[in-house]
């Protein structure tokens, strides 16, 4: 994944089975940890949306010399239609969710039977 020419993109090699899933069904969910190394500190994200191939040789070089990928590869635009990050604060679960149009959206859950608190946006 990457945030190149103001746009979120995905790259794949030419005829991978990720970008032949794809091009058969656009949707796409990508889990990532942005903390360092393996431990949790950053908590875990997820992207979810439409992943839309972009075959204009024009962009597709443009994104290639911005990257300095080497051609040939698949190319798609992604659509996010949710953000969703999840981290540990003290002894709360905290889940924050975006979505196009929506305010950032606070869940806290604690270790108890209480039930979740929704911050207001």
């Amino acid at each position: 994944m990457n945030f190149r020419l103001d746009e979120l993109w995905l790259a794949m090699m030419p005829n991978s089975r990720k970008a032949l899933d794809l091009r058969r069904d656009p949707r796409f969910s990508l889990l990532a940890n942005p903390g360092a190394g393996t431990d949790m500190d950053g908590g875990d994200v997820r992207i979810s949306g439409r992943a839309t191939e972009v075959t204009d040789p024009e962009t597709i070089d443009r994104f290639a010399a911005d990257a300095g990928a080497p051609l040939p590869f698949h190319l798609f635009l992604v659509e996010p239609a949710e953000v969703v990050r999840t981290t540990v604060e003290d002894d709360e679960l905290v889940i924050r969710t975006w979505s196009p149009g929506r305010p950032v959206r606070t869940i806290r859950r604690g270790n108890d039977d209480a039930p979740a608190t929704v911050d207001a946006p």
